[in-house]
């Protein structure tokens, strides 16, 4: 098993691919295995973000706010 200092992080801040503990962890997103992993993680962010959203929307009762259809109550 490696660490997660030898894994592939994505800075934030800059956008660039990092190895290992280069950059504060506030700025970092990761670890990923590999570096093309790492490379696709504001894609991974958003497509996360999304299906967060969505969950708690429907957990919350309000079906389709996530994707903008009026809820059935208005």
């Amino acid at each position: 098993m490696t660490s997660d200092s030898e894994k592939y992080w994505y800075n934030l801040k800059t956008g660039e691919v990092e190895k290992g503990y280069e950059s504060p962890s506030v700025d970092r997103a990761g670890p990923f295995d590999t570096p093309e992993e790492a490379a696709d993680a504001p894609e991974v962010i958003r497509r996360r973000s999304r299906a967060w959203a969505e969950e708690e929307a429907r957990e919350d009762g309000w079906s389709g706010a996530a994707s903008g259809e009026p809820r059935g109550d208005q």
